[in-house]
C-alpha cells in the first residue's frame, strides 16, 4: 500500500511576554470541557485507496442484496415524514456495506431518482480537475490543491468557481465536466439510470450554464450514482490509484460540522471519514465513506427536498448504521 507522505515539522515559536500563562490557561480550559487532542482516538491501519484486481472488482449495481435492500425499506418506512417522502420522490438513500470489501452489498431507495444536490455535486468538479491533470491539459499547483481542498472540505464556492474556470473559461469547463461524467468509463451520467451526477453551472450560477439534458438541474445527483462514485474512488478506480489517492485526501478531514458529520459525532471515534455535502433552499444532501474498525465500513449517501431536511439527515444517519445489522 502507498504510504502517507510524512507531515512537515512544526515551527516553534517563542509567545511574547506575558501570554504564556494565558496560553496555558486555555488550553486547559479547552482540555477540560472538550476533552483533550491526546484522548482522541486516531485511525489505525492501512487508508483507502485499496487495490482490487479486475478479476475479484464487481461493479456496485451488481452488488444489490436484498436483505440489506429490505431492512433498508423496513427502517425507512417506520418513520411517517421519511416514508411520506420515499413515495413522493423527495428521498434518495444509498446504503453501501463495506465490511467484506470485495463483496460489498448495497440497497437504494429512489436511487435512480435525480435530485438537487447543491454543493454534494461538487465531486464531480473534482473528479474532472484530476481527469485533466492526468491528461495533461490541467498544471498542478500549490493554488490548484488549495481551491480543491476547500472546495472539498469547507464547500467554498468561490474555490470551486476557480477550478472550473481552470478547466475552461465560459461553457468550456462545464462541457469537459459533463463528458467526463458522461464517458462510459465512468458512467456517472447516464440517461437509461435516470441520470446522475451534474455540474452545469459555477457556484453560485452565473450566466453560463450547461443544463442536465434530462430534467434541466445545474447541480444535480442521484444517491445510486454517488455510491458508484464512492466504491470507484475506494477501489482507485477514478483515474488512477495515485489520483483516487489525491481525491480521496480532498475528501477527508471534514470541515463542516453537519448532517451526517454531526450525527457521526462519537459514534466512529476512531474511523477515517470521506464526505461531501450539500444544502440550498428546501434542498439537503449528504455523503460519506466511513473507514473504521471492521465493523464500521461502508458508503452512505441521501439526498432530500424538505424545509426540516438537515434534521432528516442527522437523524437518517444512525438508521442507516443499524440497517446494516451484525
Amino acid at each position: 500500500m502507498p504510504q502517507r507522505a510524512p507531515q512537515a515539522p512544526g515551527v516553534k515559536r517563542r509567545l511574547p511576554r506575558g501570554l504564556g500563562l494565558l496560553f496555558c490557561v486555555s488550553l486547559f480550559w479547552a482540555d477540560l470541557h472538550l476533552g483533550s487532542a491526546a484522548e482522541t482516538p486516531k485511525p489505525t491501519g492501512p487508508a483507502p485507496p485499496f487495490l482490487i484486481q479486475d478479476d475479484a472488482w464487481r461493479p456496485l449495481r451488481s452488488c444489490a442484496d436484498t436483505t440489506l435492500q429490505r431492512r433498508l425499506e423496513q427502517r425507512l418506512a417506520q418513520h411517517d415524514l421519511w416514508r411520506r417522502l420515499w413515495r413522493e420522490a423527495k428521498l434518495g438513500v444509498g446504503l453501501v456495506d463495506l465490511r467484506r470489501l470485495e463483496s460489498p452489498r448495497f440497497a437504494q431507495v429512489n436511487g435512480d431518482t435525480m435530485l438537487e444536490a447543491a454543493s454534494l455535486a461538487k465531486i464531480a468538479v473534482l473528479l474532472a480537475a484530476h481527469q485533466s491533470l492526468a491528461a495533461g491539459s490541467l498544471e498542478q499547483t500549490p493554488e490548484l490543491r488549495t481551491d480543491l481542498r476547500a472546495m472539498i472540505r469547507v464547500s467554498s464556492n468561490a474555490a470551486a468557481t476557480r477550478v472550473i474556470e481552470r478547466l475552461g473559461s465560459g461553457r468550456l469547463g462545464l462541457a469537459r465536466i459533463a463528458a467526463v461524467l458522461t464517458s462510459p468509463r465512468y458512467a456517472l451520467f447516464e440517461p437509461r439510470y435516470g441520470g446522475g451526477l451534474w455540474v452545469g453551472a459555477a457556484y453560485p450560477a452565473g450566466r453560463d450554464s450547461l443544463p442536465d439534458p434530462l430534467r434541466g438541474f445545474l447541480h444535480a445527483a442521484t444517491a445510486t450514482q454517488v455510491c458508484r462514485f464512492y466504491h470507484l474512488l475506494l477501489t482507485g478506480r477514478l483515474v488512477d490509484f495515485e489520483h483516487s489517492q489525491a481525491m480521496l485526501a480532498a475528501m477527508s478531514e471534514p470541515g463542516l460540522r453537519t448532517k451526517f458529520v454531526r450525527a457521526l459525532a462519537g459514534r466512529v471515534p476512531a474511523a477515517r471519514l470521506y464526505r461531501k455535502s450539500g444544502s440550498w433552499g428546501l434542498h439537503h444532501a449528504d455523503s460519506v465513506l466511513v473507514w473504521g474498525e471492521a465493523s464500521q465500513r461502508y458508503i452512505a449517501v441521501a439526498l432530500v427536498e424538505d424545509p426540516e431536511g438537515e434534521t432528516i439527515l442527522v437523524q437518517l444517519l444512525p438508521a442507516l448504521e443499524a440497517t446494516l445489522g451484525p
